[in-house]
């Protein structure tokens, strides 16, 4: 499993404010490291998240609720869910504006993991 790190997550949001508009910087940078933690994170030496779908979740889940950025959480969050899965073999097959909108359902619903993992799972598939 190839996970994100600090970095990684740090040029996502930056490629993302560059591409489309906003404003640079870090609002709180213990949330970065907590977001970058998370899908790792073990329970009793076992893993919390299982699938790659959940741990996605986690990545998506975390930067758009904890807002660790002055801007463009959500959409650095499901970037980073699907950087995290491409570079674990999977390609988003989301219709132009899904993911947008999907986005702004997590924040209004406050979506769990699971159904948020279930998303992802439906709106990607495995590279061959």
């Amino acid at each position: 499993m190839i996970y994100l790190t600090e970095v990684q997550l740090l040029l996502i949001h930056s490629l993302i404010i560059e591409e489309t508009g906003g404003l640079h910087g870090v609002r709180d940078h213990n949330a970065i490291h907590g977001i970058i933690a998370v899908p790792r994170q073990n329970v009793f030496g076992k893993e919390l998240y299982l699938t790659i779908f959940q741990k996605a979740a986690a990545y998506a889940r975390n930067t758009i609720l904890n807002h660790p950025f002055l801007d463009g959480n959500k959409r650095t969050g499901m970037s980073a869910a699907f950087v995290f899965m491409e570079n674990n073999g999977f390609v988003s097959i989301a219709e132009e504006g899904e993911i947008e909108r999907f986005a702004l359902k997590l924040i209004e619903e406050k979506l769990d993991i699971e159904v948020i993992a279930d998303w992802l799972e439906n709106h990607t598939k495995k590279l061959a």
